[in-house]
């Protein structure tokens, strides 16, 4: 069959993939000039399968009441004349519970697994390289209230058989002794050595590489311009060369929505009413000047919600989300503060070892649900299948949504428990009974 896919981030190159592995024909079509140039390109680089929990949970609306004053919050809510962004915000009120909190982490953890694998078998079978780091997640708490959330955390995760390891401040420091010069402001912290870190760029670049070795069309610089739709079919995607202006109709026999935060506006031509709203990441790279000073460990800071990872000779500091529509700059003032609050934290915790004088700072869009959980599989229209929605999980769950979606188009149901959209395939094992994803 011959497939379209829609983005060309790390979740359209990995359905790309696994559909190319199917035997099927593939298109993709992407607005920039090359894969992983936008939300793909400079995130906080973790494969973090066991720290998935969802943002909405019964304290969450109360955190979030309070960071509103904060320019430099973990969580920054902007409110705007958006009925889009109230919808979001009703429904992730409406997950702050603790039976939607439960729900959720099953499937996440579910979904992390599943890709988790499939990313190890993509990596042995192809020899890509990206600055990987198989040596666990270390998440640290300054203050003994949250580490006493924290163990509560490792707790009702071990309860979904994650392996979390509770440690003490002397642990801590075994697992990475980088942060010796913090270690006096350290009470505790959790600890997942099967998680990993690697730059998502990079590997999302080298698999679309290997993609169009295997036959994939990619149309670089080409805009969605809209849909040719026959009934409950679409018959051609039509699309717009950023080159030439030349139109051109796509056609196939399905339809991969995979453009992260804007697969929500580019669908609702075809009244589908995804409830995706991007969260403004930010990211800061840096050049070690003193690379045997810094972590190894892909690191959590529980203070600052940020994830700190080692990349070769640099370091990338990334975390906080702003829900503020779809500007991407880092030019304004509350973007530069944000921006330098992450310099300056890594600066109190590793003094002198990056070089903080020339960061690079990055903003991107993470596409969220308000449950966390990602669209994935099939939408109300026939042949138009949704992999989108994946938050601040899209380089951990890549893999695996890839595989899924390319699995679901091909009649299989994948082997894993998660609310799939349009779910009327029969599994081949007994499931757990999870709700479907809605379109609407």
């Amino acid at each position: 069959m011959k497939v379209i896919v829609l983005g060309a981030g790390i979740i359209g190159v990995a359905t790309a993939w696994y559909l190319l592995e199917e035997g099927h024909e593939v298109t993709v079509v992407e607005r920039q000039p090359d894969a992983a140039l936008e939300t793909s390109f400079a995130n906080g680089a973790q494969i973090s399968v066991c720290f998935c929990e969802p943002w909405a949970n019964a304290g969450a609306p109360f955190k979030v009441a309070r960071w509103m004053l904060q320019d430099d919050s973990p969580l920054l809510f902007r409110p705007r004349l958006d009925p889009h962004q109230w919808r979001w915000a009703l429904s992730f009120l409406g997950q702050c519970n603790d039976a939607a909190f439960a729900r959720n982490v099953e499937q996440l953890v579910a979904l992390g697994r599943y890709s988790h694998e499939s990313l190890k078998s993509v990596v042995a079978a192809t020899g890509i390289e990206y600055n990987r780091l198989e040596r666990g997640i270390l998440h640290f708490f300054s203050s003994a209230s949250d580490y006493e959330s924290g163990v509560k955390a490792a707790g009702l995760m071990r309860d979904h058989g994650v392996d979390r390891r509770v440690l003490g401040r002397e642990e801590v420091l075994q697992v990475e002794p980088a942060l010796k010069a913090f270690g006096e402001h350290i009470h505790g912290g959790t600890y997942t050595p099967s998680d990993e870190s690697g730059d998502a760029r990079v590997f999302t670049q080298e698999l679309a590489k290997r993609c169009a070795e295997r036959g994939a069309k990619f149309l670089w610089e080409h805009d969605v311009l809209g849909f040719d739709r026959q009934g409950a079919k679409i018959e051609g995607v039509i699309v717009g060369d950023r080159g030439t202006l030349r139109r051109t109709t796509l056609t196939g026999d399905h339809v991969v929505a995979a453009a992260g935060s804007f697969t929500a506006p580019l669908l609702r031509q075809l009244g589908i009413w995804l409830n995706i709203y991007p969260a403004k990441g930010y990211s800061a790279t840096m050049r070690l000047k003193r690379p045997e000073d810094a972590s190894t460990v892909s690191l959590l800071d529980d203070t600052r919600k940020i994830a700190i990872s080692r990349l070769g000779d640099h370091i990338r500091i990334a975390g906080t989300a702003e829900m503020a529509g779809y500007d991407t700059s880092v030019d304004g003032a509350t973007s530069r503060t944000r921006c330098e609050a992450l310099v300056r934290r890594y600066e109190q915790l590793f003094p002198g070892v990056a070089d903080t004088s020339a960061p690079n700072f990055w903003a991107g869009l993470r596409p969220s649900t308000p449950d966390n959980l990602p669209y994935i599989g099939r939408s109300k229209i026939a042949n138009l299948w949704l992999n989108a929605g994946h938050g601040t999980l899209g380089w951990t769950h890549g893999a695996g949504s890839g595989r899924a979606v390319a699995e679901l188009i091909s009649g299989r149901r994948p082997q894993l428990e998660y609310g799939f959209c349009g779910d009327a395939l029969p599994s081949r094992r007994p499931l757990v009974a999870m709700p479907s994803r809605s379109w609407a």
